[in-house]
């Protein structure tokens, strides 16, 4: 099972390339550069000389060849789990994986032979972030430490605060990828006001989406701030939950730093890949935290804990270790 985790994290890692591959493409404005698809001007996508990898077909072509190398490590993720994991929750989230990457693949298909519509950019940029978030959780469940078992934790808040960090950080990315593909990332080019003002004097629909992600990026930065906050008063001994809130602070103060920044550079395609990324990252990072809340604050306590108030409600997540034991 050791060597299926690491195999889990790989792919995970290579999802993490990919958006940044895809993040280029969209920085760049390479997204029609190579015009056709499933090839690449006619060539097997794998024979394509790199002599021809010029401008902005560099960027798309090496998108699609790291999208077609996830596809295939999807595959034998999908595969590998099924054979031998025992937990039935967890292979059939390895077929979701498969089956998520298999779409994410026909969404990038139809963005280049619809001449890129907004909606199916933009769902496929929100799709790339769900898959990712599932690769990340498998990496998780298949790990030592997640199959060990922990002690329960009696916060019945907490997974409510970090469940809502979670679930904003992605609200938040599609609100970005929104801004991204409907051309608004300088629909207001000043940075910290708008216009001068707190408030944009005027207001069309690039300028409502772009100033609702800066706002969408304060009120994560509030949530992330309370849930590690939470954390780190309430819980300071849990180090398998202190790290991940540490590092998801880090991460958010990060991403808001770069955001500032894709402003005042002017779109510059190299920070705003790494918007991109790094914005994946804080998803994925809280994710992590979040399960690892659940799983210690919703699990059946052991005998003789004092926290017995949820021993008759087990979640699927704890599942895993009832059917690794047989």
């Amino acid at each position: 099972m050791i060597w299926l985790n690491r195999y889990a994290k790989l792919v995970a890692l290579s999802t993490l390339l990919l958006i940044g591959a895809g993040g280029m493409v969209t920085s760049t404005g390479s997204g029609l550069s190579v015009p056709d698809w499933p090839n690449t001007y006619g060539w097997f996508m794998f024979t394509f000389p790199m002599s021809k990898w010029v401008g902005g077909i560099r960027y798309e072509h090496t998108h699609r060849l790291i999208a077609s190398t996830v596809g295939f490590l999807t595959i034998i993720l999908a595969i590998w789990t099924w054979r031998v994991e025992p937990r039935a929750w967890v292979r059939r989230l390895a077929l979701a994986a498969l089956g998520t990457v298999i779409l994410q693949g026909l969404l990038g298909g139809l963005t280049v032979i619809l001449l890129l519509p907004p909606a199916v950019s933009i769902g496929h940029a929100a799709l790339a972030q769900l898959f990712f978030c599932i690769t990340v959780t498998l990496a998780l469940v298949t790990s030592p430490s997640w199959t060990a078992g922990a002690s329960s934790l009696d916060d019945p808040m907490l997974p409510k605060i970090t469940l809502a960090t979670t679930t904003l950080v992605y609200c938040q990315i599609l609100i970005g990828a929104t801004m991204r593909h409907i051309g608004a990332g300088l629909a207001i080019p000043t940075f910290p006001l708008a216009f001068g003002h707190v408030l944009p004097p005027e207001w069309t629909t690039a300028i409502g989406v772009h100033f609702a992600h800066r706002m969408g990026a304060v009120v994560v930065l509030l949530a992330v701030a309370n849930s590690t906050a939470h954390i780190w008063h309430w819980h300071r001994p849990q180090r398998d939950l202190i790290r991940p809130a540490t590092l998801l602070l880090l991460l958010v103060c990060s991403q808001a730093t770069l955001g500032a920044l894709v402003v005042m550079s002017a779109l510059q395609p190299i920070i705003n890949t790494a918007h991109v990324v790094n914005g994946a990252l804080v998803l994925g990072t809280s994710l992590v935290l979040t399960l690892r809340v659940f799983r210690r604050t919703l699990q059946q306590p052991a005998i003789g804990d004092v926290k017995t108030s949820r021993q008759s409600h087990i979640p699927l997540l704890d599942q895993d270790l009832r059917e690794v034991r047989g």
